[in-house]
């Protein structure tokens, strides 16, 4: 059964290697920011970086594995019905509403929401990475590289998968930034399946 992370919230929980993570839309248009760490060694966490450089494109999908800052997979995406996700902007925080938004009374955002969550682990703020941000539809003008957040894609009920290639602790948000889910905050659900 599926459990639900709130609209500008976020949670946290282990996973076994092989299992199986899915990743839901329930209502449509909204973005889930996913970090992972090994769950023996949390100075390894996933890496935008590395998993760009081997992939050789900037929009991962169905058969592309998410690595490690040591080149190690982490998550490998088994299944993706939106097939659109963005691995290179920082999760949303104070700064972010207030240089973007002009937000004098800014929300914590999705960086606040993983320190919260993962505070339990004994990961601080200093040590969550870019996250893998699911169903996030980030334009890039192949001339001049500026981007443009966009409407997600992901239709209500639209789901990615994700195998754990290690024992992991994941972090994961309901997106709080207004550019990322169409200026209507919902929720994302979540299921784990236990591996063979």
């Amino acid at each position: 059964m599926a459990k639900r992370i709130a609209p500008r919230s976020g949670t946290a929980f282990e996973l076994k290697t092989g299992d199986l993570l899915t990743v839901i839309d329930p209502e449509g248009e909204q973005v889930s920011d996913l970090v992972a760490f090994n769950a023996a060694d949390r100075a390894e966490y996933i890496s935008s970086g590395r998993s760009i450089d081997y992939a050789s494109r900037l929009f991962l999908t169905t058969g592309d594995i998410l690595y490690s800052n040591r080149s190690n997979p982490m998550l490998t995406i088994v299944e993706d019905e939106v097939g659109r996700h963005d691995f290179t902007l920082t999760p949303c925080s104070r700064d972010t509403f207030r240089i973007i938004y002009g937000d004098s009374d800014s929300h914590h955002g999705c960086q606040g929401n993983l320190e919260a969550a993962l505070a339990p682990y004994g990961i601080g703020p200093d040590n969550i990475p870019i996250a893998f941000n699911v169903f996030m539809h980030v334009s890039v003008d192949g001339e001049t590289g500026e981007i443009a957040v966009l409407p997600p894609k992901s239709k209500p009920g639209q789901k990615t998968v994700f195998r754990a290639e290690m024992d992991l602790i994941v972090a994961m948000t309901a997106c709080s930034a207004g550019q990322s889910n169409n200026f209507r905050y919902k929720p994302i659900d979540y299921s784990v399946e236990a591996g063979a």
